[in-house]
C-alpha cells in the first residue's frame, strides 16, 4: 500500500509537471535573443559604437541606458563600465519588457520592430 501511494504521488507530480510543461510549450514562446550584430548596429546608432561612453547626458554605455532602466533590469554599477556582453544581456531584458521602442529613434532608424 505504501509503494502504491508513493507511485500515485510520483504520477501526480509528473502529471502536474506535464501540465505546466505543456502550458509553457503551447503558450507564447519567449522572444529569442537578438544577434550580437543587431546590438552592434543599435550601439553604432546610439553611441557611435562606443560601449564605454559616459558623456554626462544621463545615458550610459553603448546602448545608452538611463541608470533607472539599467538597475530595473538587473544592471549594477555604471553601464559605461560594464562589459559589452553585460550591456547586451541587460539590453535583452529591456527589449523583452519594453520592446525595441526603448530605443525609439535608433530602433526606427535601423528598422527594428
Amino acid at each position: 500500500m505504501r509503494i502504491l501511494t508513493k507511485t500515485r504521488a510520483a504520477i501526480s507530480a509528473v502529471a502536474v509537471s506535464g501540465l505546466v510543461l505543456t502550458g509553457t510549450i503551447t503558450g507564447a514562446a519567449p522572444a529569442e535573443a537578438a544577434p550580437v550584430s543587431t546590438w552592434n548596429r543599435l550601439a553604432q546608432c546610439e553611441s557611435s559604437g562606443r560601449w564605454h561612453i559616459d558623456t554626462g547626458n544621463g545615458y550610459y554605455g553603448g546602448l545608452q541606458f538611463s541608470m533607472g532602466t539599467w538597475r530595473a533590469h538587473g544592471g549594477g554599477g555604471n553601464p559605461a563600465r560594464a562589459t559589452k556582453a553585460k550591456q547586451i544581456a541587460v539590453g535583452e531584458k529591456v527589449r523583452r519588457s519594453q520592446g525595441w521602442g526603448a530605443w525609439p529613434a535608433c530602433s526606427k532608424k535601423i528598422g527594428l520592430r
